[in-house]
């Protein structure tokens, strides 16, 4: 094998590692990120209007 081919093929598995860890990672972050539940929207108060003193 020649240097060039040597370079090449660890350059390459640099890449896999890279794209395994960002896979990984991924995953990870839809398992976490997933499993949160966004509850509904809270509902709109119409003709009342809350009063602050604010002095």
């Amino acid at each position: 094998m020649t240097r060039a081919e040597e370079v090449i093929a660890r350059a390459m598995e640099v890449v896999a590692a890279s794209r395994a860890e960002r896979e990984r990672d991924a995953e990870r972050r839809k398992r976490v990120f997933g499993k949160i539940d966004i509850g509904r929207p809270l509902p709109l108060i119409k003709g009342q209007q809350l009063k602050l003193d604010l002095h």
